[in-house]
């Protein structure tokens, strides 16, 4: 059985996408990213709960600020990207539960009243957002390049608060010249997948 979804769009999102690590100097526009969120924003998450929150950084004071906590070898590509996103997970998600769970609004106290269960929950589902928002840079035609390799005390300090916690830094625009490393092995789906 084949898959629904065209053999390009295939390669596009999965089979030939890859982590970029240098980018043209082509700007990525506002549009762009809304057009991104409008799309990802539909991805599940558990109550519909979606704490995942983005901080963009485009001026060149906001880029200095995070490359001087980002890993030595992430500073010259997050340098040099056209965009940056900061993924973040919103430990205080459940304050709009009443909004985005109507049918079930008491949500928020039955199962999110507790500091601990909301960062366990805030950061299972963001970063499953964060994956589709990867997915969703993708489909826009452009590379995204995620990093966990940053002070995350330091990103948290300088563009969020105590309530959000850094996931990771995604720099995006078109790929530059040699922008990809080989294609590192993956698992087979035998290694994979048990049926019981």
């Amino acid at each position: 059985m084949s898959l629904v979804l065209d053999p390009a769009a295939q390669d596009l999102l999965f089979r030939e996408a890859r982590t970029a690590n240098t980018f043209t100097e082509e700007p990525v526009t506002d549009e762009q990213v809304q057009a991104i969120y409008d799309l990802v924003k539909f991805g599940p998450t558990a109550f519909n709960q979606s704490p995942l929150r983005v901080v963009l950084v485009r001026s060149a004071e906001g880029r200095e600020r995070l490359v001087r906590h980002m890993a030595e070898g992430n500073r010259p590509k997050t340098a040099a990207a056209p965009l940056v996103a900061i993924l973040a997970a919103d430990n205080e998600f459940h304050e709009e539960l009443p909004a985005l769970l109507p049918h079930f609004p008491q949500a928020k106290d039955l199962f999110f009243s507790e500091r601990p269960a909301r960062e366990a929950a805030a950061g299972l589902n963001a970063a499953l957002q964060a994956a589709y928002f990867i997915i969703g840079v993708r489909a826009a035609g452009l590379a995204a390049g995620p990093m966990t390799g940053y002070d995350a005390a330091g990103v948290q300090k300088e563009f969020l608060d105590d309530d959000h916690t850094p996931l990771m830094v995604v720099n995006i625009g078109k790929p530059g010249e040699d922008a990809w490393f080989p294609r590192s092995p993956r698992l087979s789906f035998d290694e994979v997948v048990t049926t019981v």
